[in-house]
């Protein structure tokens, strides 16, 4: 019995650190590949480097911005952050 009273703690802290820490974090990055998979031909987005831009192609590993004066830039895939709005 003394040696389920001296890990419970332990496994207390491995509980607490799963709900606040390693679960949420599973979330966003579930929502995050959700988003990447539904990116298609028209929407608007914003990298994680702050450029927004309207996406013009996309293929399974970069994606063909159009941003100002109907210029293209190539990113990757992983480098949308968010869909602004989709067209």
């Amino acid at each position: 019995m003394e040696g389920l009273v001296t890990f419970l703690p332990l496994v207390l802290l491995i509980v607490v650190f799963y709900f606040f820490l390693i679960r949420p974090q599973q979330k966003q990055q579930k929502r995050v590949r959700e988003m990447h998979a539904a990116l298609q031909r028209g929407d608007k987005i914003i990298t994680i480097g702050g450029m927004h831009g309207v996406i013009d192609s996309i293929d399974e590993s970069a994606v063909v911005l159009l941003v100002n004066d109907n210029r293209k830039l190539t990113f990757d895939r992983s480098a949308v952050r968010e869909v602004v709005q989709s067209d």
